[in-house]
């Protein structure tokens, strides 16, 4: 995992593994939205398809690949006696073309997104010819005011399989992109008990 500053929080990042893609992107691909799994109510997004991930799998099948990623983010940001790490959500966004993400911070003590499909082309813009927005599909994080030699943004171009961790209190946004596709999340926030 690789641990990065841009401008105070620190973010990590690193790559997830094949059998977290294939086993949320299987589960996504079998459920059925419905009222009992539908988490959009509870987000702040402009996104149609946002689905609950049920405790049941996350215990059985994600859980420990993601604490082992959260103890090394911990352990490079110097954080020490950790008692506990519990996982309080998890949720996938299923975002279509046009839809976005507007500014937003989370609950718990860590937040992370994972990336389990990206669109062809996602960067692309198509609406105005020959100019490359670089922020379609991209996520920004967003820290304090810009200042000589400090940097209140930071943009990221998400990869597939990607993972980062960071602070419930960073502000993030995830941009829109106008190309047909989906570009397939995970998020999570988890709350870190110490040791007295």
């Amino acid at each position: 995992m690789k641990t990065f500053r841009a401008f105070g929080p620190t973010i990590g990042k690193t790559k997830l593994s094949k059998k977290i893609i294939t086993i949320l992107n299987n589960h996504i691909d079998k459920s059925q939205l419905s009222k009992k799994n539908d988490y959009s109510s509870k987000l702040a997004s402009q996104i149609r398809n946002e689905i609950k991930i049920p405790k049941t799998l996350i215990n059985k099948s994600l859980s420990k690949e993601l604490l082992k990623n959260i103890k090394v983010y911990l352990d490079k940001s110097g954080v020490k006696k950790i008692k506990e790490i519990k996982i309080i959500n998890l949720w996938v966004v299923r975002q279509l073309k046009n839809e976005y993400n507007p500014i937003h911070y989370h609950e718990g003590q860590l937040s992370g997104v994972g990336y389990l499909k990206i669109p062809k082309d996602m960067n692309q813009n198509k609406l105005v010819k020959n100019k490359k927005i670089k922020t379609n599909g991209t996520i920004d994080f967003i820290n304090g005011q810009k200042n000589f030699l400090s940097k209140s943004i930071y943009n990221l171009n998400p990869k597939l399989g990607d993972l980062l961790i960071f602070p419930n209190y960073l502000m993030h946004t995830a941009y829109p992109f106008n190309v047909d596709g989906e570009r397939r999340s995970f998020s999570f926030n988890a709350k870190i008990l110490f040791k007295k």
